[in-house]
C-alpha cells in the first residue's frame, strides 16, 4: 500500500470536518488507482466510525452518462452512508455547518431485508433481497477545491456523498417496475427536471447489483438493513440557502429537504 494513502485519508477527513477543500488527489498523485482511492475512502470511514458514527448503507453515483460527462469521468463511483449523514424528511440543513458546494439528486432508495453475496449478484437477487423502496434526496458535495474531479478523486471522497433524506413512502419493489418510475425535481415549487428509473444503468436494481459486485471485490457486502442509493434519476442541481427541494416519484410518493 502506498505510504501516501493514510495522509490523504487524514486530509479528506479534515476537509469534511472543517469544510476546507483540498487539492485534487489525481493531480498530486497521478499514480494512484481506483483501488487506492477506495482504501483512502475506507480510511476516512474508519475515522468517522471511530468518532461515533454508524454505518447504515452504501451508495453508487455517477450512473448516468450525462452526469459522468458533467464531471469528466467514465464509470460510476461508490461509497458509504452513515447515520450522521441522514436527515429527516422535511428537515432543514444548515449549509454553513455541514456543506461546501452542495448539489442535490433524486433517487429511489432500496432498503434490504437480507444479505447479498459479494460476487455474482444479479438484479433479480437484489429484488429478492429488498424489503422496500423509498423516495430519496441525496446531497452531494466535493471536499476538493475544483468540481472537475476524476474517478480517483470522487471514489476517495466517498463518491462525493454528503447527506441523504428518505421520504415517508415505503413500497414493495415487486409491486412496481422501478425502471419505469418517473420522477420530477422541484426547487422552490419550480420544476427543474424529470427522469425515469431506467436512467440508472437501466434500472435501480441493475445499479445495486453493480454496486454489490464492485464492493464485493473489496470484501464488502450489502447487508440486511442497508440503505442502498443506486444513483440519480435526474441531473444534479445546485443548492443555495433558502431553497426547498422536493422530488415527486410516480407510485412512490415525495421527499423534501430545506436549506438555510
Amino acid at each position: 500500500m502506498s505510504a501516501a494513502l493514510p495522509p490523504l485519508s487524514d486530509a479528506l477527513y479534515a476537509a469534511l470536518r472543517n469544510r476546507a477543500p483540498v487539492p485534487l488527489i489525481s493531480a498530486r498523485h497521478p499514480e494512484l488507482t481506483v483501488d487506492d482511492a477506495y482504501r483512502i475512502s475506507l480510511g476516512v470511514l474508519e475515522k468517522r466510525l471511530a468518532a461515533g458514527e454508524k454505518l447504515v448503507g452504501k451508495k453508487i453515483g455517477l450512473t448516468a452518462k450525462a452526469v459522468q460527462e458533467m464531471v469528466g469521468v467514465d464509470e460510476p463511483d461508490f461509497g458509504f452512508l452513515t447515520d450522521a449523514m441522514e436527515f429527516a424528511n422535511g428537515a432543514t440543513v444548515a449549509i454553513a455547518e455541514r456543506l461546501i458546494t452542495p448539489m442535490v439528486e433524486a433517487e429511489i432508495a432500496l432498503v434490504l431485508k437480507s444479505d447479498l453475496p459479494t460476487a455474482g449478484v444479479t438484479a433479480a437477487m437484489v429484488l429478492e433481497a429488498t424489503d422496500y423502496v423509498a423516495p430519496c434526496l441525496e446531497i452531494v458535495d466535493t471536499r476538493f477545491d475544483t468540481p472537475r474531479i476524476g474517478i480517483v478523486d470522487t471514489v476517495a471522497d466517498n463518491a462525493s456523498s454528503a447527506l441523504f433524506v428518505l421520504g415517508k413512502g415505503r413500497v414493495d419493489p415487486r409491486e412496481c417496475d422501478l425502471a419505469a418510475v418517473r420522477c420530477a425535481l422541484f426547487r422552490n415549487e419550480v420544476k427543474l427536471s424529470e427522469g425515469v428509473g431506467a436512467a440508472v444503468l437501466g434500472s435501480p436494481l441493475i445499479s445495486a447489483a453493480w454496486l454489490a459486485n464492485r464492493l464485493g471485490a473489496f470484501g464488502v457486502a450489502l447487508t440486511a438493513g442497508d440503505v442502498v442509493l443506486p444513483g440519480s434519476l435526474v441531473p444534479f442541481a445546485p443548492i443555495a440557502a433558502g431553497d426547498t427541494y422536493v422530488a415527486r416519484f410516480e407510485n412512490l410518493g415525495s421527499v423534501t429537504a430545506k436549506f438555510a
